[in-house]
């Protein structure tokens, strides 16, 4: 079983420790899914006059909604899960939230409130598609609005699991990206996907406006504090990932999660970093399967 939390404190288990335990899910690397994923077909949804993209995969009776994180998409975020968890045990329901992806028109607004905002679509998607019961996937911002989502929905959310996610900005975190308003100061092979997908222009015009909404979070009078005061509202069982080598996102977030929500538990990924369930997929999805079925 996974160790629980303690009332004074995080159970922190390495990403070796947890993987040993996964493999009691007898994953098979062999599944004919995993080796070649079936087409997927995107579609689109009117959620309040905006055509939402998303694709639904898989068969199972368990419906898993993923939230990308900022200026994500379906497919630049999710791909190694769309395409490789088990279709048989779970429903998975990924994307676009509005001015992201394909769900564009309109262009994205980073106004007061977007993560609200995002959470509050990703329920009303739900609620189209009739589904009533589901888990929450999130990461980076789709992670805060997947945080918002549970608190908000108690009895609709069923396990809540979040990575490089953060329920408040912190000074030096404000400052850093300050220092990277600059698109052309990312790494190639960390925007080109978003470039591919939007266009140099329209990339570097995101990017900035998250850049400066993020900031000016900061300094608001919240000083940064998007969400805190709703984890106590948080009752579903929680899984928290964090990559060791994760440089976007402090330790403390982390760890104010798993000391914040009732029924959390924390885990890590040695070689993980802000990306970690794209770069380590396989145990990622592992992972996830793991804590889901036997919740």
């Amino acid at each position: 079983m996974l160790p629980s939390m303690h009332p004074n404190g995080l159970v922190c288990v390495t990403f070796r420790s947890l993987s040993k335990i996964a493999r009691n899910l007898h994953y098979s690397r062999r599944r004919k899914n995993t080796i070649n994923p079936e087409p997927v077909e995107e579609k689109k949804i009117d959620i309040e006059g905006i055509d939402i993209n998303y694709v639904q995969v898989g068969t199972g009776p368990h419906h898993i909604l993923l939230t990308p994180g900022a200026l994500g998409s379906i497919w630049t975020d999710f791909k190694p899960q769309i395409d490789h968890l088990n279709k048989s045990k779970f429903t998975l329901v990924a994307w676009d939230p509005p001015g992201y992806g394909k769900s564009r028109p309109p262009k994205r607004s980073f106004s007061p409130g977007f993560y609200y905002r995002d959470a509050d679509f990703g329920v009303k998607l739900m609620e189209k598609l009739g589904i009533g019961n589901y888990s929450l996937l999130g990461w980076n911002n789709g992670g805060t609005s997947s945080i918002i989502m549970a608190a908000k929905q108690p009895s609709k959310v069923m396990n809540l699991v979040v990575w490089g996610s953060y329920t408040y900005i912190t000074e030096n975190e404000a400052i850093a990206l300050k220092g990277f308003r600059d698109h052309t100061l990312i790494p190639p092979r960390l925007k080109n996907p978003y470039i591919d997908l939007y266009g140099e222009e329209h990339y570097a015009e995101l990017w900035t406006k998250w850049i400066d909404a993020t900031i000016a979070g900061y300094n608001s009078e919240t000083r940064g504090d998007i969400c805190t005061h709703l984890l106590p509202n948080i009752i579903c069982p929680t899984l928290i990932l964090h990559g060791w080598k994760d440089i976007n996102i402090s330790m403390e977030h982390y760890q104010f999660l798993a000391n914040s929500i009732q029924n959390a538990k924390f885990f890590t990924f040695e070689e993980g970093k802000h990306y970690l369930h794209l770069q380590f997929w396989k145990e990622f999805n592992r992972i996830i399967e793991y804590f889901l079925l036997k919740e």
